[in-house]
């Protein structure tokens, strides 16, 4: 029986290019130039939103310029590429402006009060210009470290039972609950916060430590949900080494799990800070508002800095720009302590992390 043989041609080498002509380095500069000179030349004549139209077209017309010369010269495949990169990179260019915005605006306004006096004093006495924030931070610094150690161990051990033993309908209860507190919005905390403390101090009470208690709700779904994410993260296989080595299970989730994990929990705390520290509605209606720095949570009122600069914004004296500038002043500090709170978390990630090297 006779054997069919391919009829096939041999390919050659040099018929199988190893490689695939691609745009000079300088194309994708030159056409992001040109685009920019058509752009500006078609809005010259346009007035008021240039600043608007000029990226927006400018991105649109380098879009379309690098995608044809790219697929002209080297394919549509590469083509389609360099315009998911562009797509891709404009969307977060456009996600940084309210982000630099928002940080220079700040920046600049707030520098005009940025002093010593700002640091070292509060606002007893003062009617005009002067005063600083000392009890502002005081009050942010006591009310957020209050709520941070009522909900970290909440949060956490809460995340362990999900984890490593919840099975069953509590446990879906328990997520349940977690999901709708992570929506709540700030007031009800604040009127739940308001409620407990009426039933054992009476009406009208203002207590810096009731406004931990309103933050800690906030602050809780949060560190529970960042929590549970990141000791799922935590391989099976670490686990069953040490329950083979005999280890009981609960010190195996603290020399294990959790230092394995304890990055990504710090970091899941520091968003939860960052989450609340900003917040004014629950602080008003609990915490309230003086001039005085008070040192003691559980003894009259406490101002924080976003109460601060709300009552600096609605009620700013005379002069009025006196008042402007220390809201100004006081959200700068705010902003610093919450990047303040951002390298302390990295830090503590780096420094417990579990070391992976020899």
């Amino acid at each position: 029986m006779a054997t069919s043989t391919s009829t096939r041609p041999a390919l050659d080498a040099a018929d199988v290019p190893l490689t695939r002509p691609s745009l000079p380095r300088w194309a994708v500069p030159a056409v992001l130039l040109g685009a920019v000179a058509v752009a500006a030349a078609v809005l010259a004549p346009t007035v008021g939103l240039g600043w608007v139209a000029l990226p927006v077209l400018t991105v649109v017309l380098f879009a379309v310029g690098v995608y044809a010369w790219s697929r002209a010269v080297e394919g549509s495949r590469r083509a389609t590429d360099r315009l998911v990169t562009t797509i891709v990179t404009s969307a977060f260019l456009v996600a940084l402006v309210p982000l630099v915005a928002l940080v220079w605006t700040v920046l600049s306004r707030g520098a005009a009060r940025f002093d010593t006096e700002l640091f070292t004093s509060d606002m007893r006495g003062v009617l005009g210009s002067g005063g600083g924030v000392q009890h502002a931070i005081v009050g942010t610094l006591l009310i957020t470290l209050a709520a941070t150690v009522i909900s970290v161990p909440i949060g956490l051990m809460t995340a362990i039972y999900l984890v490593e033993y919840g099975r069953g309908k509590l446990a879906k209860a328990i997520t349940f609950f977690v999901d709708v507190m992570t929506g709540i919005p700030s007031i009800v905390a604040g009127l739940f916060a308001y409620a407990l403390f009426v039933i054992f101090f009476g009406p009208g009470v203002r207590l810096g430590i009731a406004g931990a208690v309103s933050l800690s709700v906030l602050m809780v779904p949060v560190v529970i949900r960042s929590s549970e994410e990141m000791l799922k993260l935590v391989p099976n296989e670490l686990r069953e080494a040490s329950y083979a080595l005999g280890v009981p299970k609960w010190r195996t989730i603290t020399k294990v799990v959790i230092p394995t994990a304890v990055a990504g929990i710090a970091t899941g705390v520091t968003i939860a800070i960052a989450r609340v520290i900003g917040e004014t509605a629950p602080l008003l209606l609990v915490a309230g508002f003086t001039s005085t720095t008070n040192w003691s949570l559980f003894e009259g009122r406490m101002t924080t800095l976003p109460v601060f600069a709300y009552s600096q914004y609605v009620s700013p004296g005379l002069p009025p720009e006196a008042g402007y500038n220390r809201a100004w002043a006081a959200a700068l500090v705010l902003i610093l302590i919450v990047m303040a709170l951002n390298v302390v978390a990295r830090l503590i990630a780096r420094f417990f992390a579990p070391q992976t090297g020899r």
